[in-house]
C-alpha cells in the first residue's frame, strides 16, 4: 500500500460513521490515506505528536472531525504548518452547531478550513483535500475535472427527468 498523504483524525470512534465519507472520496480518487482516533482533550500528547510528525511521514493534508467542543482541528492546526480541514460532527444536544462554531472560530494566524456539519462536510473535506493535492498533480486535476463534469451531467439528467414528469401530469 502507498504511503498515506492525507491523515483523517476523529475525536472518537463514534465519529467514524461521518468521517468515513471523507475516506470514501479519497478512495474514489485513489489517494492513500490513514484514519485514526485521537482526542485533543483525552490524548493531547498523542495528538500533538501526530500533528508535529505528520509532514515527516508524508502527510500533506489533515482532515480532523470532532463534535461538541470540537477542538481537534484547531489543536492540529496549532501544531503543524500543513493545511487542516475541520469537519464539525453533528453530535450532542446542539446537533453540531457547537462543533461548527468551535471549528470555524479560530484566532488569526491559526487557520482551519471548515466545511459543513456532518457527512456532507466530511465528503467536502475529502474533495477539498483532493483539490489541495491536485495543485501539484496533473493526473489528479484531470480526475477532478472529470468528477465535476459527472456532477453536472447528473444534474442535467435529473432536470430532464423532472421536465418529463411534469409534462406527463
Amino acid at each position: 500500500m502507498a504511503k498515506p498523504v492525507v491523515g483523517i483524525l476523529m475525536g472518537s470512534d463514534s465519529d467514524l460513521g461521518v468521517m468515513k465519507a471523507a475516506s470514501e472520496v479519497l478512495d474514489s480518487f485513489a489517494i492513500p490515506h490513514e484514519m485514526m482516533v485521537s482526542s485533543a482533550h483525552r490524548t493531547p500528547h498523542k495528538t500533538a505528536s501526530y500533528a508535529r510528525n505528520a509532514q515527516k511521514k508524508g502527510i500533506k493534508v489533515i482532515i480532523a472531525g470532532a463534535g461538541m467542543a470540537a477542538h481537534l482541528a484547531g489543536f492540529m492546526a496549532a501544531e503543524t504548518t500543513l493545511p487542516v480541514i475541520g469537519v464539525p460532527i453533528d453530535a450532542g444536544p446542539l446537533k453540531g452547531m457547537d462543533a461548527l462554531l468551535a471549528t470555524v472560530q479560530m484566532p488569526g494566524g491559526v487557520p482551519v478550513a471548515t466545511v459543513s456539519i456532518g457527512k456532507a462536510g466530511a465528503k467536502n473535506a475529502g474533495i477539498l483535500a483532493t483539490q489541495i493535492l491536485a495543485l501539484s498533480d496533473a493526473k489528479l486535476r484531470t480526475k477532478l475535472k472529470n468528477y465535476k463534469k459527472k456532477l453536472a451531467k447528473e444534474v442535467e439528467e435529473k432536470a430532464a427527468r423532472l421536465q418529463e414528469t411534469l409534462k406527463s401530469q
